[in-house]
């Protein structure tokens, strides 16, 4: 199967406002997604309660906690949590340029996956821009170990996620799911898988003030009998697993630019998608900046090696 890449860059038409609560803070949240000029990447502009707005960019180097989410920017000052369903979104319908305007600390969470962040992209419209996208290439092995865990880059022709989860609740199990991304499978296999979590686990969280926000509205939850008690069930057989791979796919996506190469993880997280991508990044022999080349329209592409920065993702 051949590589499909895109030429150019891609932004949105038109600005568009979604609003929620956050997962953990319970708190009220609206943002608005606002058209950004080529080679601008995703931007979060982020008013805290004193109407002060700081710009975060959404890249590795500005990641600031990992625990429970992704959140990027300073935990003790302006920041901005659970950024990962966004930026999946982002990431599967190729969105390269983007300003996220935001007035409270985390994404809202809305129905735990990415399905209305693709409606408001599909509402807003995606505009292509005259500026050439350039991808991160992977162009040999790299691998992190974390006990049990283990994620690795391997070059690959086309933008692939292999991930493998393995709990001991009988509920999930070991599941693996693969895919080559391009923006239908991501609508169609991916988009509609929801955060999940443990009944178990809901007091010891809700007393460290986290998940103040999360309900069955927006999480798959297990209970203490290893069954889902969510009514309408489960969106997909193997939802667990497809999660994973939308949080692996927005984690990923703060490399400042989409990436050419296989990503596998087995018992990954967010933390270990994170050291990863550093992993990665912080060896300029293991990847490359390349650009699409196309002689005749129509014509297969041709990707060519450039020497310029991506939003310079490797700064870390």
């Amino acid at each position: 199967m051949g590589i499909k890449l895109h030429d150019y860059q891609t932004t949105i038409k038109s600005r568009v406002t979604l609003a929620g609560f956050g997962v953990h803070s319970g708190k009220p949240v609206s943002i608005t997604f606002l058209p950004a000029d080529p080679d601008t990447g995703v931007v979060f502009h982020h008013m805290d309660a004193f109407g002060d707005t700081r710009e975060i960019r959404a890249l590795v180097s500005e990641i600031g906690a990992t625990d429970l989410c992704t959140a990027l920017g300073d935990p003790a000052g302006h920041h901005v949590g659970t950024v990962e369903h966004v930026m999946a979104a982002l990431f599967g319908l190729g969105i390269d340029n983007l300003v996220v305007e935001v007035d409270g600390d985390e994404m809202p969470i809305l129905d735990g996956s990415a399905a209305s962040f693709v409606e408001a992209i599909d509402q807003a419209g995606i505009e292509t821009l005259d500026v050439k996208r350039r991808y991160i290439r992977v162009v040999k092995p790299v691998r992190i170990d974390s006990g049990a865990s283990f994620a690795e880059f391997q070059p690959y022709d086309g933008t692939r996620f292999e991930i493998e989860i393995d709990f001991e609740s009988p509920a999930i199990g070991r599941q693996s799911f693969a895919a080559d991304i391009d923006p239908a499978v991501f609508r169609r296999d991916i988009s509609r898988a929801r955060t999940f979590g443990f009944m178990k686990d809901v007091e010891r969280l809700w007393a460290a003030g986290h998940a103040l926000g999360s309900s069955l509205e927006n999480s798959v939850v297990i209970g203490d009998d290893s069954r889902v008690i969510n009514m309408e069930g489960l969106r997909y057989k193997n939802e667990f697993v497809r999660h994973k791979m939308l949080d692996a796919m927005g984690d990923l996506a703060l490399a400042g630019a989409r990436f050419i190469g296989c990503y596998r993880s087995y018992r990954g997280g967010h933390r270990l998608n994170a050291a990863a991508l550093r992993h990665l990044l912080s060896d300029r022999s293991a990847f490359e900046i390349v650009e699409t080349n196309r002689r005749e329209r129509g014509r297969s592409a041709e990707l060519v090696a450039v020497n310029a920065a991506v939003y310079a993702p490797w700064v870390l």
